[in-house]
């Protein structure tokens, strides 16, 4: 995927020596570095990781941040004479047609108000699910099995798609709330904020600075919430870049598409997983993007929940 073969520095290897002034900042100031568009990344990503170390107020295992969204009837999906326009803007990265024609065709769907996690589900949040269920669902990303402390508030990767489902019915359970993964079309009507032109949750066009893709990004997961920029119209983080995130859906044509085959389909079905990663180049950042999990390891994939509305 061209990923980068030699030493590779996003980020100063001193970042925190240039910030050691965080070193003594509450984390309710950290907390609204990490929100701040107008600091530098470095300043960012360094209050972002002190938190994880000191403990990030916004990371509430059994209460987590949830943003509003309310009822529509809203177009998703790509109408089909842009396919051929997004193959060529993403040619240099290997894009094809195939992958891009299961977002086809444009179609309406009628939502129910939801609320949606402002952030990812993170390896603390995680964890808890664990140590509380006792199940061997590890994260592929935790190597040996070892608990990332440094990157407590960072997004959990690689998960099955079963394991997130059991970590919904898990929260669910323990805080008498109807959580559950979002649909499809929640994702990316929360992704897009209801605007069928606004091809990123920023806005029509890429911006390498506004989500942690290759890119851009430091080449691994970045705390949640430290890019600003990229938030949607409703307020809701990283829904483009640092890890893919999975919905409740497995693959199928939309109403009137054609089946799509391609690498995903050769085991069968998949659950799609949605918004790119550190991993990925931009195009996956698309708000209408249909992917999946494959055996690679570049394929980093994590989950955020959706809570149910009552009428």
């Amino acid at each position: 995927m061209g990923l980068p073969a030699t030493l590779v520095e996003r980020l100063p290897h001193d970042v925190f020596t240039h910030h050691s002034d965080l070193l003594t900042r509450a984390p309710a100031e950290l907390v609204d570095l990490c929100g701040n568009a107008t600091e530098d990344f470095a300043r960012r990503y360094a209050a972002g990781s002190l938190l994880a170390l000191r403990g990030d107020p916004r990371i509430r295992p059994d209460d987590p941040d949830m943003v509003p969204l309310p009822a529509a009837h809203c177009a998703i999906g790509l109408p089909e004479e842009h396919v051929q326009h997004v193959v060529q803007e993403w040619a240099d990265v290997g894009v094809q047609e195939s992958w891009i024609k299961k977002e086809c065709p444009r179609h309406q769907v009628h939502l129910a108000a939801f609320r949606l996690m402002r952030y990812p589900v993170t390896n603390l949040e995680y964890r808890a699910f664990l140590e509380d269920t006792g199940t061997d669902a590890l994260p592929t990303s935790w190597e040996f099995g070892g608990y990332p402390l440094h990157r407590a508030n960072h997004p959990v990767w690689t998960v099955r798609p079963q394991d997130a489902d059991a970590y919904a019915t898990w929260l669910a359970t323990r805080t008498a709330r109807p959580f559950r993964l979002p649909t499809e079309a929640e994702w990316e009507y929360a992704a897009s904020g209801g605007d069928p032109q606004r091809t990123f949750p920023w806005g029509p066009d890429f911006r390498p600075d506004h989500a942690n893709t290759v890119e851009h990004g430091p080449l691994t997961t970045t705390p949640v919430g430290i890019y600003p920029a990229g938030r949607t119209p409703f307020g809701v983080d990283d829904l483009a870049g640092n890890v893919e995130e999975y919905v409740a859906d497995d693959y199928h044509p939309y109403p009137g598409g054609a089946q799509v085959a391609d690498d995903l389909t050769t085991t069968g079905s998949y659950r799609i997983a949605r918004g790119g990663s550190f991993t990925r180049f931009g195009d996956l950042a698309r708000c209408t993007r249909r992917h999946g999990w494959f055996d690679r390891k570049i394929y980093a994939i994590g989950f955020r929940l959706v809570e149910e509305v009552t009428p």
